[in-house]
């Protein structure tokens, strides 16, 4: 066991105890969780004098604040001609082998296609459209009409060019009845004609034009913010390779398992299914050449991450965990760059099912976590706080709305959301009917029989284990049995099957979400999202998602007072409860020139090396 590991572990099982202590005395044990300042830098001792600063300097509390990292690699030397990089994608699990961006639905694979495979319409810092990518766009006057035009030179990696019916084609397959993915939400249903083509009520889409070889018009119902920071869907579909594929075997077919195609800096040179992929420069790349010759993917365990930076195993990675970052700052070998992430963690309840044919949300009256009450004294069970500090270092910290920080022109930090107070979860249990029939201290349903809570949680890095027994232990403080699935954490791709399949044996799971580039969270959690994974609807939900995204809502101000009120619908409702915001972490090799992780930046043709093998730690 790691240092690291070892030291989470002793924390899970004290902090288990402290609960436990709390529990008994009425007493919380712990600091207000709403205070954020844990996450700030650690300040100087405001009440003592400059003299006794001096003598008694603050005393490190082993805390980190992302806003002590950049997000900009500094350069070393002097690039030299080709060079080969490898990227390391940290899992702990096999990718899944979803190689397209119009099928795909987990992060690994999204990594994977990341360097053959772009959007047409790049966006800037801000996530709104530009005309700087492969494609320009124009808005009609009432904001309903997007002409889309593809520039000269932008060809797939055989060398066909990128056309109009190739964006329109993607645009057909999504919205097919027989679409087998997750990528169709209201924004496609939001195009003139969709939902008639999506009900098998019509052969085309009225709202969809090729115009010409190179143009294509787009009409659709209504107009909002989210038009120009994810409205229009970016990513073509190759109809020369997919037209003869009957769309419900597209996903499974070797267009995208074997040999999947994009537009690319790299083109795909060979995959071993899982594990790893190696990619040659395009020579056509539309921006010009790319200075490496070659990038080499693959699958690296978060338990060796840190060897193979340190031996230069790999030079770069997608995410580091943060939880070893502490032991692992000083790497001579690397630099360290980061950023708020676009992520948070969460508790989610299930709470219905998904109607595969009515393609929305039902809820279920009589599922086992019905009862807000329940769902909200599991929140005041557990102290993230704490877990921020202690498993993360301050690099994650306490969660209260499902806004992140990410944006912080919406995330509504005034919005007061259930803390830990054990008090106050068992003052709801008993209310709500949830009482220790049989005294051993564990409580039972409503009706007096027997509740079990069972816990789906994935596997991953160090902390996994030990704090999904956190959870579960914090839980059993206040005499709720949680147990996880199967007696174990589930991998990646196991995980998530079962959580979208609604698994009847999954009550509750602790999940995560990359939000996207844009702030609307209708794809997480509308009624016809497919990702709407605790199954979660109601009218005001509808009313509040809607608006958010109206026309109304191109007025800042009013769009900000929308997602207030849905803020604080989601924190009176409790489908989910976030638990951790995030901050991402990206060690670069030293030799790596022209890397950054800033929005709106996309560089991948420009990444060089300054020496032909990686450095090496000293």
């Amino acid at each position: 066991m790691t240092k690291t590991s070892l030291t989470k572990w002793l924390f899970a099982l004290m902090l288990a105890m402290v609960l436990v202590l709390a529990a008994c005395s009425g007493e919380t044990g712990s600091e207000d969780p709403g205070d954020d300042e844990d996450t700030e830098e650690p300040a100087d001792n405001e009440e003592g004098t400059e003299e006794e600063e001096e003598e008694e300097p603050a005393e490190d509390d082993g805390l980190f604040s992302i806003d002590d990292f950049s997000m900009d690699k500094t350069n070393q030397g002097e690039a030299i001609d080709g060079g080969s990089i490898t990227f390391g994608l940290v899992s702990d699990t096999v990718f899944e082998g979803t190689l397209n961006f119009n099928f795909y639905s987990g992060n690994p694979d999204y990594e994977v296609i990341a360097w053959f495979d772009e959007p047409l319409l790049y966006t800037d810092e801000n996530y709104t459209y530009t005309n700087e990518g492969p494609a320009s766009y124009e808005i009609s006057d009432d904001g309903l009409t997007f002409t889309l035009t593809i520039k000269d030179g932008v060809n797939w990696h055989d060398g066909e060019p990128v056309t109009a019916e190739d964006w329109a084609f993607a645009y057909e397959v999504i919205g097919h009845p027989d679409y087998d993915g997750v990528r169709y939400t209201s924004d496609f249903a939001n195009v003139v004609g969709m939902e008639e083509y999506h009900n098998g009520e019509a052969d085309s889409i009225s709202g969809i034009e090729i115009v010409d070889e190179k143009t294509l018009k787009i009409t659709h119902h209504e107009t909002g913010p989210s038009m120009v920071t994810g409205g229009i869907w970016s990513y073509a579909l190759a109809k020369h390779i997919f037209e003869d594929i009957p769309v419900a075997d597209m996903s499974s077919s070797d267009a995208v398992r074997k040999n999947p195609i994009g537009m690319g800096p790299y083109k795909v040179d060979s995959i071993v299914p899982g594990e790893s992929v190696v990619y040659k420069k395009n020579e056509d790349y539309w921006r010009g050449e790319p200075k490496l010759d070659e990038v080499v993917l693959k699958v690296v365990a978060p338990e060796t991450v840190v060897n193979e930076l340190e031996t230069g195993g790999v030079d770069l990675v997608n995410s580091f965990p943060v939880d070893q970052f502490p032991d692992n700052a000083d790497l001579s070998n690397v630099e360290y760059l980061g950023m708020i992430d676009n992520a948070y963690t969460y508790i989610g309840f299930k709470l219905g099912h998904w109607d595969a044919d009515a393609g929305e949300v039902v809820m279920d009256p009589d599922a086992k976590m019905a009862d807000v009450n329940l769902r909200k004294a599991m929140w005041h069970a557990v102290d993230n706080d704490a877990v921020g500090n202690e498993f993360y270092n301050g690099l994650r910290w306490n969660a209260t709305t499902l806004i992140i920080p990410f944006f912080p022109d919406y995330h509504d930090e005034t919005i007061e959301t259930p803390t830990f107070d054990p008090d106050e979860a068992n003052r709801l249990l008993d209310e709500a009917g949830y009482a220790d029939v049989d005294g051993d201290g564990i409580r039972e349903d409503k009706d007096g029989e027997e509740l079990t809570i069972n816990f789906a949680s994935m596997s991953g890095g160090d902390t996994a284990e030990p704090l999904a027994q956190y959870y579960i232990q914090s839980w059993k403080n206040v005499g709720l049995n949680v147990e996880l699935v199967d007696g174990r954490l589930l991998e990646f791709n196991t995980f998530y099957d079962r959580v979208e399949a609604d698994d009847p044996g999954i009550d509750i799971y602790q999940g995560a979400w990359g939000t996207g580039t844009d702030v609307n969270p209708d794809g997480l959690y509308g009624r016809t999202a497919s990702f709407n994974y605790p199954r979660y609807a109601s009218e005001e939900n509808d009313r509040l998602l809607k608006e958010g995204n109206s026309e109304a809502a191109l007025d800042v101000e009013y769009r900000q007072d929308v997602y207030k009120e849905w803020q604080q619908l989601m924190v009176d409702e409790i489908p989910v409860f976030p638990t951790l915001y995030r901050s991402v972490l990206m060690p670069v090799n030293n030799r790596v020139l022209n890397y950054t992780i800033a929005p709106g930046e996309y560089i991948r043709h420009e990444i060089a090396v300054s020496e032909e093998e990686p450095l090496v730690a000293e």
